[in-house]
Protein backbone atom coordinates (compact mmCIF):
# COMPACT_ATOMS: atom_id res chain seq x y z
CA UNK A 1 0.00 0.00 0.00
CA UNK A 2 1.74 3.18 -1.16
CA UNK A 3 0.74 6.33 0.64
CA UNK A 4 -0.35 9.84 -1.09
CA UNK A 5 -0.54 13.05 -0.27
CA UNK A 6 -3.30 14.83 -1.91
CA UNK A 7 -4.80 18.37 -1.75
CA UNK A 8 -8.09 19.07 -3.09
CA UNK A 9 -7.31 22.87 -4.50
CA UNK A 10 -9.47 25.63 -5.17
CA UNK A 11 -12.17 26.68 -7.92
CA UNK A 12 -12.76 23.61 -9.51
CA UNK A 13 -10.19 21.60 -7.59
CA UNK A 14 -12.11 19.96 -5.12
CA UNK A 15 -15.01 18.30 -8.17
CA UNK A 16 -12.17 17.53 -9.82
CA UNK A 17 -10.33 15.53 -7.17
CA UNK A 18 -13.24 13.98 -5.76
CA UNK A 19 -13.94 12.95 -9.66
CA UNK A 20 -10.54 11.53 -9.58
CA UNK A 21 -10.48 9.70 -6.42
CA UNK A 22 -13.59 7.85 -6.88
CA UNK A 23 -12.39 6.30 -10.12
CA UNK A 24 -9.04 5.66 -8.52
CA UNK A 25 -10.79 3.85 -5.56
CA UNK A 26 -13.13 2.29 -7.68
CA UNK A 27 -10.54 0.55 -9.89
CA UNK A 28 -8.51 -0.65 -7.05
CA UNK A 29 -5.35 1.68 -6.70
CA UNK A 30 -3.68 0.32 -3.64
CA UNK A 31 -3.05 4.06 -2.10
CA UNK A 32 -3.22 5.09 1.31
CA UNK A 33 -4.55 9.03 1.11
CA UNK A 34 -3.41 11.72 3.33
CA UNK A 35 -5.23 15.26 2.69
CA UNK A 36 -3.67 18.35 3.46
CA UNK A 37 -4.88 21.47 2.91
CA UNK A 38 -3.00 24.43 0.59
CA UNK A 39 -3.72 27.23 -1.51
CA UNK A 40 -6.37 30.07 -1.53
CA UNK A 41 -7.52 29.44 2.40
CA UNK A 42 -4.30 29.17 3.63
CA UNK A 43 -3.07 32.65 2.11
CA UNK A 44 -5.79 34.35 3.43
CA UNK A 45 -5.77 32.88 6.77
CA UNK A 46 -2.48 35.21 6.49
CA UNK A 47 0.39 32.29 5.43
CA UNK A 48 1.07 34.25 2.25
CA UNK A 49 3.04 30.83 1.45
CA UNK A 50 -0.46 29.10 1.21
CA UNK A 51 1.32 26.04 2.70
CA UNK A 52 1.67 25.28 6.33
CA UNK A 53 4.79 22.79 8.37
CA UNK A 54 1.98 20.08 8.46
CA UNK A 55 1.43 19.84 4.73
CA UNK A 56 4.87 20.12 4.10
CA UNK A 57 6.07 17.23 6.43
CA UNK A 58 3.59 15.10 4.80
CA UNK A 59 4.77 15.74 1.20
CA UNK A 60 7.96 14.92 1.80
CA UNK A 61 6.87 12.02 4.17
CA UNK A 62 4.99 10.43 1.54
CA UNK A 63 7.12 11.50 -1.44
CA UNK A 64 4.05 11.60 -3.71
CA UNK A 65 1.71 14.01 -4.53
CA UNK A 66 -1.55 14.69 -6.38
CA UNK A 67 -2.57 17.78 -6.98
CA UNK A 68 -5.50 19.77 -7.83
CA UNK A 69 -5.21 23.48 -9.26
CA UNK A 70 -4.85 26.33 -6.74
CA UNK A 71 -5.43 29.93 -6.55
CA UNK A 72 -3.07 32.11 -5.72
CA UNK A 73 -5.09 35.78 -4.82
CA UNK A 74 -3.98 38.98 -6.86
CA UNK A 75 -1.52 41.52 -5.86
CA UNK A 76 1.76 41.68 -3.83
CA UNK A 77 2.87 39.94 -1.38
CA UNK A 78 2.22 36.17 -2.63
CA UNK A 79 4.41 34.31 -4.54
CA UNK A 80 2.55 31.26 -6.81
CA UNK A 81 2.86 28.14 -4.56
CA UNK A 82 2.85 25.55 -7.45
CA UNK A 83 6.61 27.56 -8.14
CA UNK A 84 7.30 27.46 -4.73
CA UNK A 85 6.50 23.79 -4.44
CA UNK A 86 8.41 23.10 -7.60
CA UNK A 87 12.04 24.32 -6.72
CA UNK A 88 11.80 23.90 -2.87
CA UNK A 89 10.88 20.05 -3.53
CA UNK A 90 14.01 20.25 -6.11
CA UNK A 91 11.16 18.64 -8.54
CA UNK A 92 13.32 19.79 -11.59
CA UNK A 93 11.55 18.23 -14.61
CA UNK A 94 7.61 18.76 -15.92
CA UNK A 95 6.56 16.23 -18.30
CA UNK A 96 3.31 17.13 -20.39
CA UNK A 97 2.28 14.53 -22.78
CA UNK A 98 0.23 16.19 -25.47
CA UNK A 99 -1.94 13.79 -27.67
CA UNK A 100 -4.90 14.12 -29.90
CA UNK A 101 -8.00 11.82 -29.57
CA UNK A 102 -9.37 12.20 -33.08
CA UNK A 103 -12.26 11.86 -33.72
CA UNK A 104 -13.59 11.90 -30.74
CA UNK A 105 -11.90 15.37 -29.60
CA UNK A 106 -12.37 17.79 -32.01
CA UNK A 107 -8.48 18.61 -33.17
CA UNK A 108 -6.37 20.37 -36.66
CA UNK A 109 -4.06 17.22 -35.89
CA UNK A 110 -5.19 13.97 -36.28
CA UNK A 111 -1.79 11.80 -35.56
CA UNK A 112 -0.52 14.14 -32.60
CA UNK A 113 1.93 12.88 -30.11
CA UNK A 114 3.98 15.38 -28.22
CA UNK A 115 5.79 15.38 -24.60
CA UNK A 116 6.81 18.79 -23.57
CA UNK A 117 9.83 18.32 -21.72
CA UNK A 118 9.64 21.66 -19.08
CA UNK A 119 12.89 22.52 -17.00
CA UNK A 120 10.82 23.50 -13.47
CA UNK A 121 12.99 25.72 -11.29
CA UNK A 122 15.23 28.10 -12.80
CA UNK A 123 14.79 31.20 -15.59
CA UNK A 124 12.59 34.12 -14.90
CA UNK A 125 10.58 31.97 -12.69
CA UNK A 126 13.27 32.48 -9.49
CA UNK A 127 11.09 35.32 -9.65
CA UNK A 128 13.77 38.04 -8.69
CA UNK A 129 12.16 41.10 -9.56
CA UNK A 130 13.53 44.43 -8.40
CA UNK A 131 11.71 48.54 -9.23
CA UNK A 132 15.31 50.58 -10.24
CA UNK A 133 13.94 53.56 -10.78
CA UNK A 134 10.46 55.45 -10.97
CA UNK A 135 10.35 54.09 -14.47
CA UNK A 136 11.85 50.65 -14.82
CA UNK A 137 11.25 47.42 -13.26
CA UNK A 138 13.85 44.06 -13.78
CA UNK A 139 13.26 40.30 -13.40
CA UNK A 140 16.31 38.46 -13.19
CA UNK A 141 16.41 35.26 -16.59
CA UNK A 142 19.26 32.55 -14.04
CA UNK A 143 20.11 29.41 -16.08
CA UNK A 144 22.67 26.96 -14.37
CA UNK A 145 24.74 24.12 -16.03
CA UNK A 146 23.79 21.82 -13.91
CA UNK A 147 19.64 22.76 -14.33
CA UNK A 148 20.35 22.32 -18.27
CA UNK A 149 22.41 19.00 -18.01
CA UNK A 150 19.48 17.51 -15.56
CA UNK A 151 16.85 18.71 -17.84
CA UNK A 152 18.30 17.74 -20.99
CA UNK A 153 19.58 14.52 -20.12
CA UNK A 154 15.80 14.05 -18.82
CA UNK A 155 14.28 14.59 -21.90
CA UNK A 156 16.65 12.21 -23.77
CA UNK A 157 16.41 9.13 -21.14
CA UNK A 158 12.67 9.48 -21.32
CA UNK A 159 12.96 9.36 -24.72
CA UNK A 160 14.88 6.24 -25.01
CA UNK A 161 12.69 4.66 -22.01
CA UNK A 162 9.46 5.30 -24.12
CA UNK A 163 10.87 4.40 -27.39
CA UNK A 164 10.87 8.07 -28.62
CA UNK A 165 12.62 8.98 -32.32
CA UNK A 166 13.92 12.46 -31.43
CA UNK A 167 14.42 15.34 -28.82
CA UNK A 168 13.60 19.14 -30.14
CA UNK A 169 15.47 21.99 -28.19
CA UNK A 170 13.83 25.65 -28.07
CA UNK A 171 15.46 28.71 -26.94
CA UNK A 172 16.32 31.90 -28.07
CA UNK A 173 19.51 31.70 -28.15
CA UNK A 174 19.97 34.48 -31.30
CA UNK A 175 18.96 37.74 -28.58
CA UNK A 176 19.96 35.86 -25.24
CA UNK A 177 22.88 34.53 -26.05
CA UNK A 178 24.40 34.03 -22.46
CA UNK A 179 21.26 32.17 -20.83
CA UNK A 180 19.32 30.71 -23.54
CA UNK A 181 22.95 30.07 -25.17
CA UNK A 182 24.12 27.95 -22.55
CA UNK A 183 20.88 26.05 -22.60
CA UNK A 184 21.41 25.08 -26.43
CA UNK A 185 25.29 24.59 -25.84
CA UNK A 186 24.20 21.94 -23.36
CA UNK A 187 22.02 20.33 -25.50
CA UNK A 188 24.12 19.90 -27.93
CA UNK A 189 26.99 18.34 -25.49
CA UNK A 190 24.43 15.76 -24.42
CA UNK A 191 23.06 15.08 -27.85
CA UNK A 192 26.09 13.77 -28.84
CA UNK A 193 25.98 10.96 -25.82
CA UNK A 194 22.43 9.81 -27.19
CA UNK A 195 23.62 8.91 -31.34
CA UNK A 196 20.56 6.81 -31.64
CA UNK A 197 18.32 9.64 -30.90
CA UNK A 198 17.68 12.02 -33.69
CA UNK A 199 18.09 15.78 -32.34
CA UNK A 200 17.25 19.34 -33.53
CA UNK A 201 16.76 22.82 -32.10
CA UNK A 202 14.71 25.74 -32.66
CA UNK A 203 14.22 29.45 -32.11
CA UNK A 204 11.30 28.97 -29.52
CA UNK A 205 9.10 31.55 -31.62
CA UNK A 206 8.96 29.47 -34.93
CA UNK A 207 9.46 26.09 -33.17
CA UNK A 208 6.01 27.33 -31.22
CA UNK A 209 4.56 28.26 -35.06
CA UNK A 210 5.42 25.01 -36.46
CA UNK A 211 3.90 23.02 -33.25
CA UNK A 212 0.81 24.79 -33.64
CA UNK A 213 0.48 24.43 -37.66
CA UNK A 214 2.45 20.90 -37.86
CA UNK A 215 2.78 18.94 -34.42
CA UNK A 216 4.04 15.69 -36.20
CA UNK A 217 7.09 17.22 -36.81
CA UNK A 218 7.79 17.07 -33.21
CA UNK A 219 8.01 14.11 -30.84
CA UNK A 220 9.60 15.19 -27.69
CA UNK A 221 10.17 18.81 -26.69
CA UNK A 222 12.46 20.11 -24.12
CA UNK A 223 13.08 23.97 -23.41
CA UNK A 224 13.67 26.50 -20.20
CA UNK A 225 11.12 26.93 -17.62
CA UNK A 226 8.99 30.01 -19.24
CA UNK A 227 8.77 28.91 -22.98
CA UNK A 228 7.69 24.94 -21.86
CA UNK A 229 4.63 26.76 -19.23
CA UNK A 230 3.71 28.82 -22.65
CA UNK A 231 3.86 26.15 -25.02
CA UNK A 232 3.10 23.51 -23.41
CA UNK A 233 -0.47 25.05 -22.86
CA UNK A 234 -0.67 25.80 -26.59
CA UNK A 235 0.51 22.28 -27.78
CA UNK A 236 -2.12 20.88 -25.10
CA UNK A 237 -4.90 23.04 -26.87
CA UNK A 238 -4.10 22.33 -30.20
CA UNK A 239 -4.59 18.75 -29.91
CA UNK A 240 -8.48 19.05 -28.35
CA UNK A 241 -8.38 20.60 -24.76
CA UNK A 242 -6.39 22.07 -22.18
CA UNK A 243 -8.80 20.33 -20.03
CA UNK A 244 -7.30 16.68 -21.11
CA UNK A 245 -3.61 16.92 -20.54
CA UNK A 246 -2.12 16.39 -17.01
CA UNK A 247 1.96 16.67 -16.01
CA UNK A 248 4.15 15.06 -13.81
CA UNK A 249 6.72 16.85 -11.96
CA UNK A 250 9.63 14.83 -11.32
CA UNK A 251 12.62 15.07 -8.70
CA UNK A 252 15.29 13.16 -7.16
CA UNK A 253 13.38 12.28 -4.50
CA UNK A 254 9.66 13.67 -4.22
CA UNK A 255 6.74 13.88 -7.24
CA UNK A 256 3.88 16.00 -7.72
CA UNK A 257 1.21 15.06 -10.06
CA UNK A 258 -1.67 17.97 -11.47
CA UNK A 259 -3.51 18.80 -14.26
CA UNK A 260 -1.66 21.74 -16.29
CA UNK A 261 -4.80 23.75 -16.00
CA UNK A 262 -5.75 26.81 -13.27
CA UNK A 263 -8.43 26.66 -11.09
CA UNK A 264 -10.98 27.74 -13.12
CA UNK A 265 -13.02 29.87 -10.18
CA UNK A 266 -15.61 31.29 -12.99
CA UNK A 267 -17.08 27.91 -13.57
CA UNK A 268 -16.55 26.48 -9.58
CA UNK A 269 -19.11 25.00 -8.16
CA UNK A 270 -21.28 24.13 -11.08
CA UNK A 271 -20.62 20.49 -12.03
CA UNK A 272 -19.62 21.25 -15.69
CA UNK A 273 -15.93 21.00 -15.27
CA UNK A 274 -14.01 18.03 -17.13
CA UNK A 275 -11.70 16.11 -14.62
CA UNK A 276 -9.73 14.48 -17.13
CA UNK A 277 -6.61 16.66 -16.74
CA UNK A 278 -6.20 15.68 -13.28
CA UNK A 279 -6.99 11.88 -13.79
CA UNK A 280 -4.53 12.00 -16.78
CA UNK A 281 -1.79 13.01 -13.82
CA UNK A 282 -3.08 10.27 -11.39
CA UNK A 283 -2.69 7.87 -14.27
CA UNK A 284 0.82 9.43 -14.62
CA UNK A 285 1.32 8.93 -10.64
CA UNK A 286 -0.01 5.28 -10.66
CA UNK A 287 2.93 4.91 -13.25
CA UNK A 288 4.99 6.29 -11.42
CA UNK A 289 4.43 4.14 -8.03
CA UNK A 290 4.89 0.89 -9.97
CA UNK A 291 0.75 0.24 -10.18
CA UNK A 292 0.58 -0.04 -13.90
CA UNK A 293 -2.12 -2.49 -13.79
CA UNK A 294 -4.47 -0.06 -12.42
CA UNK A 295 -3.03 3.09 -14.72
CA UNK A 296 -3.70 0.54 -17.37
CA UNK A 297 -7.55 0.24 -16.08
CA UNK A 298 -8.14 3.42 -15.49
CA UNK A 299 -6.67 5.31 -18.86
CA UNK A 300 -8.35 2.50 -20.69
CA UNK A 301 -11.87 3.03 -19.47
CA UNK A 302 -10.97 7.11 -20.03
CA UNK A 303 -10.50 6.10 -23.32
CA UNK A 304 -13.55 3.90 -23.84
CA UNK A 305 -15.39 7.10 -22.27
CA UNK A 306 -14.39 9.45 -24.78
CA UNK A 307 -15.34 6.87 -28.07
CA UNK A 308 -18.97 6.44 -26.73
CA UNK A 309 -19.19 10.37 -26.95
CA UNK A 310 -19.75 10.65 -23.48
CA UNK A 311 -17.92 14.40 -23.07
CA UNK A 312 -17.97 17.33 -20.77
CA UNK A 313 -18.80 20.99 -22.20
CA UNK A 314 -15.05 22.01 -23.23
CA UNK A 315 -15.33 19.24 -25.77
CA UNK A 316 -18.75 18.20 -26.38
CA UNK A 317 -19.78 18.61 -29.60
CA UNK A 318 -23.29 18.80 -31.14
CA UNK A 319 -24.07 16.04 -33.84
CA UNK A 320 -20.59 15.05 -32.94
CA UNK A 321 -20.78 13.84 -29.07
CA UNK A 322 -23.36 11.02 -27.94
CA UNK A 323 -24.36 12.97 -24.51
CA UNK A 324 -23.23 16.01 -22.93
CA UNK A 325 -22.46 15.41 -18.86
CA UNK A 326 -20.98 17.30 -16.09
CA UNK A 327 -17.91 16.53 -13.58
CA UNK A 328 -19.80 14.00 -11.69
CA UNK A 329 -21.30 12.32 -14.94
CA UNK A 330 -18.03 11.98 -16.79
CA UNK A 331 -16.68 10.25 -13.78
CA UNK A 332 -19.42 7.64 -13.27
CA UNK A 333 -19.65 6.92 -17.04
CA UNK A 334 -15.23 6.29 -16.25
CA UNK A 335 -15.63 3.77 -13.72
CA UNK A 336 -18.91 1.95 -15.82
CA UNK A 337 -16.43 1.19 -18.49
CA UNK A 338 -12.97 0.17 -16.01
CA UNK A 339 -12.14 -3.38 -17.32
CA UNK A 340 -12.95 -2.36 -21.01
CA UNK A 341 -10.49 -1.47 -23.59
CA UNK A 342 -10.90 0.98 -26.00
CA UNK A 343 -11.69 0.02 -30.14
CA UNK A 344 -10.05 3.00 -31.70
CA UNK A 345 -7.62 5.25 -29.22
CA UNK A 346 -4.07 3.93 -28.74
CA UNK A 347 -3.34 4.77 -24.90
CA UNK A 348 -0.01 5.40 -23.78
CA UNK A 349 2.77 3.04 -23.29
CA UNK A 350 3.22 2.11 -19.63
CA UNK A 351 6.63 0.73 -18.32
CA UNK A 352 7.65 -0.98 -15.24
CA UNK A 353 10.53 0.29 -14.95
CA UNK A 354 10.59 4.08 -14.89
CA UNK A 355 13.33 5.38 -13.02
CA UNK A 356 15.30 7.04 -15.43
CA UNK A 357 19.42 7.00 -15.58
CA UNK A 358 20.16 10.46 -14.19
CA UNK A 359 23.60 10.38 -13.41
CA UNK A 360 24.39 13.03 -9.72
CA UNK A 361 25.75 16.49 -11.59
CA UNK A 362 29.76 16.61 -11.67
CA UNK A 363 31.27 20.38 -11.76
CA UNK A 364 33.84 21.21 -14.42
CA UNK A 365 37.48 22.06 -13.70
CA UNK A 366 37.03 25.48 -12.56
CA UNK A 367 37.21 28.02 -15.31
CA UNK A 368 40.42 31.09 -14.96
CA UNK A 369 37.96 34.01 -14.01
CA UNK A 370 39.30 37.53 -14.99
CA UNK A 371 37.95 40.73 -14.36
CA UNK A 372 37.65 43.00 -17.21
CA UNK A 373 35.63 45.99 -15.50
CA UNK A 374 32.12 46.63 -14.33
CA UNK A 375 28.36 47.78 -15.18
CA UNK A 376 27.05 50.34 -13.24
CA UNK A 377 23.10 50.53 -13.38
CA UNK A 378 22.00 54.68 -12.68
CA UNK A 379 18.57 56.21 -12.02
CA UNK A 380 19.12 59.53 -14.00
CA UNK A 381 16.53 61.55 -15.00
CA UNK A 382 18.44 65.20 -15.04
CA UNK A 383 19.94 65.89 -18.46
CA UNK A 384 21.26 65.06 -21.38
CA UNK A 385 23.40 61.21 -21.80
CA UNK A 386 26.05 63.35 -22.24
CA UNK A 387 25.78 65.22 -19.43
CA UNK A 388 25.53 62.01 -18.10
CA UNK A 389 28.85 61.01 -19.27
CA UNK A 390 30.95 63.97 -18.05
CA UNK A 391 29.95 62.94 -14.75
CA UNK A 392 30.87 59.69 -15.19
CA UNK A 393 33.94 60.02 -16.78
CA UNK A 394 35.49 61.04 -13.26
CA UNK A 395 34.82 57.74 -12.02
CA UNK A 396 37.41 56.71 -13.82
CA UNK A 397 40.95 54.88 -13.11
CA UNK A 398 42.14 51.40 -14.94
CA UNK A 399 38.52 51.51 -15.98
CA UNK A 400 37.05 53.79 -18.23
CA UNK A 401 33.67 54.68 -19.58
CA UNK A 402 32.99 52.69 -22.66
CA UNK A 403 29.35 52.44 -23.48
CA UNK A 404 26.18 53.67 -21.60
CA UNK A 405 22.88 51.91 -23.05
CA UNK A 406 19.02 52.43 -22.23
CA UNK A 407 16.75 49.53 -22.17
CA UNK A 408 19.72 47.55 -23.78
CA UNK A 409 20.67 50.33 -26.51
CA UNK A 410 23.72 51.83 -26.68
CA UNK A 411 23.10 55.52 -26.86
CA UNK A 412 27.02 57.18 -25.75
CA UNK A 413 28.91 57.02 -27.46
CA UNK A 414 27.63 57.90 -31.20
CA UNK A 415 23.88 57.27 -29.93
CA UNK A 416 20.58 58.27 -32.03
CA UNK A 417 18.59 61.06 -30.60
CA UNK A 418 15.76 59.07 -32.12
CA UNK A 419 16.19 56.12 -29.70
CA UNK A 420 13.59 56.71 -26.81
CA UNK A 421 15.44 56.85 -23.47
CA UNK A 422 13.91 56.01 -19.96
CA UNK A 423 15.54 56.57 -15.99
CA UNK A 424 17.43 53.67 -15.86
CA UNK A 425 20.95 53.92 -17.69
CA UNK A 426 23.39 50.64 -17.87
CA UNK A 427 27.08 52.39 -17.91
CA UNK A 428 29.91 49.80 -18.76
CA UNK A 429 33.85 50.70 -17.09
CA UNK A 430 36.16 48.42 -19.01
CA UNK A 431 39.94 48.10 -18.73
CA UNK A 432 41.57 49.45 -22.33
CA UNK A 433 44.69 47.34 -22.07
CA UNK A 434 43.77 43.76 -21.68
CA UNK A 435 45.09 43.37 -18.32
CA UNK A 436 42.30 41.87 -15.92
CA UNK A 437 41.16 45.13 -13.91
CA UNK A 438 42.00 46.01 -10.52
CA UNK A 439 39.61 45.04 -7.94
CA UNK A 440 39.92 48.55 -6.27
CA UNK A 441 38.57 50.06 -8.94
CA UNK A 442 34.73 49.02 -8.09
CA UNK A 443 34.52 50.40 -5.03
CA UNK A 444 36.53 53.28 -5.47
CA UNK A 445 34.41 53.90 -8.95
CA UNK A 446 31.18 53.85 -6.26
CA UNK A 447 32.72 56.03 -3.99
CA UNK A 448 33.08 58.38 -6.68
CA UNK A 449 29.76 58.36 -7.62
CA UNK A 450 28.67 59.29 -4.17
CA UNK A 451 30.62 62.40 -4.49
CA UNK A 452 29.57 62.91 -7.61
CA UNK A 453 25.62 62.80 -6.64
CA UNK A 454 25.03 60.00 -9.36
CA UNK A 455 22.70 57.33 -8.03
CA UNK A 456 23.87 53.74 -8.64
CA UNK A 457 21.44 51.28 -8.26
CA UNK A 458 23.05 48.12 -9.07
CA UNK A 459 26.58 46.48 -10.30
CA UNK A 460 27.43 43.83 -12.48
CA UNK A 461 30.92 42.86 -12.48
CA UNK A 462 32.32 41.77 -16.10
CA UNK A 463 34.16 38.45 -16.24
CA UNK A 464 36.02 36.45 -19.05
CA UNK A 465 36.17 32.47 -18.49
CA UNK A 466 38.58 31.00 -20.00
CA UNK A 467 39.08 33.98 -21.89
CA UNK A 468 35.63 33.81 -23.64
CA UNK A 469 33.66 37.34 -22.49
CA UNK A 470 31.32 36.28 -20.29
CA UNK A 471 28.48 39.16 -20.41
CA UNK A 472 26.56 40.56 -23.50
CA UNK A 473 27.27 43.32 -26.10
CA UNK A 474 24.58 46.36 -25.50
CA UNK A 475 22.67 46.27 -29.18
CA UNK A 476 24.16 48.79 -31.50
CA UNK A 477 27.69 48.12 -30.01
Amino acid sequence: MQKVTFAKGDGIGPEIMDATLRILKTAGARIEWEEIEIGEKVYLSGNTSGIGKEAWDSIRKNKVFLKAPITTPQGGGYKSLNVTMRKALGLFANVRPCKSYHPFVQTKHEDMDVVIIRENEEDLYAGIEHQQTDEVVQCLKLITRPGCEKIVRYAFEYARLYNRKKVSCFTKDNIMKHTDGLFHQVFKEIAAEYPDIESDNWIIDIGAARIADTPELFDVVVMPNLYGDVVSDITAQISGSVGLAGSANIGESCAMFEAIHGSAPDIAEKNIANPSGLLKGAVMMLNHIGQQDIAEKVVNAWACTLEDGIHTLDIYREGKSVKRVGTRGFAEAVIARLGQAPRRIKVEEFKKDVKLNLPSYSRSKKANKVLKGVDIFVDYAGGSVDELAMKLKNLEADIKLSMITNRGVKVWPQGFEETFCTDHWRCRFEVENGHPAEKESIPEALSKALEEGIDVIKTENLYEFDGVRGYSLGQGQ
